[in-house]
């Protein structure tokens, strides 16, 4: 059995003070201080995971203790890459073989490639299931929605980024367009010319014409507000920290927001982690991490800023053959209910030439 890690951050500082109530009151970069001191830690055990198969691993957290700000803003790139590589030497001494870098640690500098190279143990990023849940969530929801992607915009926001890269590439053709949003003008437009019927823009003013969104930025702060989206659109979010804002759900009910890459885990799993999600579920990216060391793969997997078509084809093939599948939608945290998707619809007709 290959028993593997995943590492998990803190998205903001109080985040990361949440369980000292006094924090509250205590300044960001003082607590920024304290974390860029601390080591990584052993977060929790990961219990019960078993494959339709019948094989079986388990795994733990490891927390580094560094926020998206303090890994792309406020700390030298070595030491940052430092940090990453002591959560994978901890993950080794915990019996690990392979590690998973979740949210910005699988993005800040070269996208992993630099940690594997200093790792102990192999490193994946989990991008290509990732991509492969994004696209299957999003499709999911247009036939929820009845909507017909052959006559429809599609948007993808952090578009030159590994994710988005992808997801562009395995959706363009099936889209009347797609509109590539990124902050490179040069790198969008040069991705724009490759695919099919596409177009590039750095504005997220440009998300009013999409229908469909595939959100995938590397962004510490919400980025889409409520006053970007065209009613009766769907937006696919993959990013953490979200790129979408918590107020289009409260202020855009005509827009149907899902999480991407919320995946069901097989067997009787016990993450002992609160990271927002029900029961035996999982980020894809976890996820992709988990399926790697039911297989016995300890390889470097997803790294640096490409994924390619065949390692998301791949990702598919293991979640069937081990029993993962996407799980039911969930906006902010809460189920997506049928009320939900019926004004989204209705927002939908109303948009519909007589």
């Amino acid at each position: 059995m290959t028993r593997f890690a995943f590492v998990v951050h803190p998205l903001t500082p109080k985040h990361a003070a949440k369980r000292y109530p006094a924090a509250r009151y205590v300044p960001d970069p003082l607590i920024e201080w304290f974390l860029r001191r601390k080591k990584p830690l052993v977060m929790s055990e990961i219990t019960g995971i078993e494959s339709i198969t019948g094989a079986k691993t388990t795994g733990c957290f490891i927390a580094c203790p560094l926020t998206p700000s303090m890994m792309v803003d406020r700390l030298p790139l070595e030491f940052v890459y430092e940090r990453i590589v002591q959560c994978a030497e901890l993950a080794q001494r915990e019996g690990a073989k392979l590690i998973g870098l979740g949210a910005f640690t699988s993005v800040v500098g070269d996208g992993g490639i630099t940690v594997a190279k200093r790792s102990p143990i192999a490193v994946t990023t989990g991008n290509s299931y990732t991509v492969a849940t994004a696209i299957e969530g999003a499709l999911k929801a247009c036939a929820l929605l009845d909507l017909d992607i052959s006559s429809a915009t599609l948007a993808v926001v952090g578009a030159t980024g590994s994710i988005g890269k992808t997801c562009g590439k395995l959706l363009a053709d099936r889209f009347r367009e797609t509109i590539l949003i990124g902050r490179d003008a040069n790198r969008t437009q040069k991705l724009a010319s490759d695919l099919p019927r596409s177009r590039s823009s750095v504005s997220v003013d440009d998300l009013r014409e999409a229908d469909v969104v595939i959100a995938v930025t590397s962004s510490d702060s919400p980025i889409i507000l409520p006053e970007h989206l065209k009613p009766g659109s769907v937006v696919c979010d993959v990013a953490r920290p979200r790129d979408v804002s918590y107020r289009v759900a409260r202020e855009r009910p005509d827009v149907l927001v899902i999480e991407g890459g919320v995946v069901s885990v097989p067997g009787d799993v016990k993450f002992g982690l609160d990271f927002g999600f029900p029961p035996k579920t999982a980020y894809a990216c976890m996820s992709e991490t988990i399926m790697l060391a039911l297989e016995d793969r300890t390889e470097n997997f997803t790294l640096g800023k490409d994924v390619s078509v065949a390692q998301v084809e791949e990702t598919l093939q293991m979640a069937k053959r081990h029993g993962f599948s996407l799980a039911g939608f969930r906006s902010f945290e809460r189920a997506v209910t049928d009320e939900a998707v019926s004004k989204v619809r209705a927002a939908r007709r109303q948009m519909t030439p007589a």
